[in-house]
């Protein structure tokens, strides 16, 4: 797993898959949700480095599956290109799977991925005063 955008709070499903170190290789590379972004070049620079660690995640023909966690916002966002990305995930091992997620995905992605999936809210706790849960939002 590779995360680009988020990682300056923890989250849950970084909770998750860190109890499971031998069978996950988790990269938090982001440093916080782009809207609270003070410096574009240093998310620019973040999701680059993001890459360089996909890239060889993407190379390695013993990893089955890689997710590319925000993946999409990051290309949204013109902070990789996504020429490049696509050239690297076209060029992965023949029976590795990926996963991209994260809203807003470029026409680009969508004509070049085998299954998308668009998730949006219907209904959610904190509308009714919920507030985040550990486990659950953390």
């Amino acid at each position: 797993v590779v995360q680009f955008i988020k990682g300056a709070a923890s989250t849950g499903e970084e909770t998750f898959f860190r109890r499971f170190p031998d069978e996950v290789s988790y990269h938090v590379m982001g440093e916080g949700f782009t809207w609270e972004t003070q410096d574009r070049q240093r998310d620019i620079d973040k999701a680059r480095e993001a890459w360089v660690v996909a890239a060889q995640l993407l190379n390695d023909p013993a990893i089955g599956l890689v997710v590319l966690d925000e993946l999409n916002i990051a290309l949204k966002y013109g902070y990789l290109e996504l020429d490049a990305v696509l050239a690297d995930i076209e060029a992965r091992p023949l029976l590795q799977h990926v996963v991209v997620t994260g809203r807003g995905a470029l026409p680009g992605m969508i004509e070049a991925a085998d299954t998308v999936t668009e998730m949006s809210l219907v209904k959610h706790a904190f509308k009714a005063g919920v507030k985040a849960q550990k486990g659950v939002e953390y």
